[in-house]
């Protein structure tokens, strides 16, 4: 199982940096769209997201979109235990450079909020299926700090939503169990409201 995972992000990671930059924007108008479809996410006060790192979808449409609409955006934060905290973000917001290198906004600690307080996650990811199952690097940061929402009735709050290229859609990913599935998944070309298989359909 371990195998087919690690076999899959690879596989998926090289196809996802061999796009140009043409076709990342062309990709970011489509998963605006298919996003701006969701409720939640035209209307809900508190949205995260990330920041757009080795051929990840960026989310630069998304976040003038919210902020034409007054939302508040934040991003994650590295914290201790494999948790995320998150931080607003806008224009102009002092930002520093974490462990791995990636963005954050350079906040006091009084100012960090838990995924709880999030109505809506953008998640990025490296493949996803329908049943809501999201291969992400494998760091297991999401994983981690998402995990009260683990066998809870779903939707719940904070909703997750995953962001990917059409292409990063498989059949199947092996779930393990420390895994948190997604509620859709936004792409360049629809979005998808996850779930399990309908055996009688």
């Amino acid at each position: 199982m371990n195998d087919s995972r690690a076999l899959l992000r690879a596989r998926m990671s090289v196809r996802r940096n061999e796009l140009d930059a043409k076709q990342r924007i062309a990709a970011a108008a489509g998963m605006l769209h298919s996003l701006e479809s969701l409720p939640e996410f035209m209307t809900d006060a508190n949205v995260a997201g990330y920041w757009a790192v080795r051929g990840e979808l960026p989310l630069n449409l998304a976040v003038a979109s919210l902020a034409r609409r007054e939302q508040r955006y934040f991003l994650p934060l590295l914290g201790a235990a494999r948790q995320l905290h998150f931080a607003e973000y806008s224009t102009g917001t002092p930002i520093a450079h974490n462990r791995f290198g990636i963005p954050e906004p350079a906040t006091s600690a009084d100012q960090r909020l838990k995924p709880q307080d999030m109505d809506v996650i953008l998640l990025p990811l490296l493949a996803f299926d329908r049943q809501g199952h999201r291969l992400g690097t494998g760091g297991g940061w999401y994983d981690t700090s998402l995990a009260f929402l683990r066998g809870a009735p779903r939707p719940a709050a904070p909703l997750l939503v995953g962001i990917g290229y059409a292409f990063q859609e498989a059949e199947a990913i092996p779930a393990e169990p420390w895994d948190v599935d997604l509620d859709y998944v936004a792409t360049d070309s629809e979005l998808i409201a996850c779930g399990p298989v309908d055996a009688t359909a």
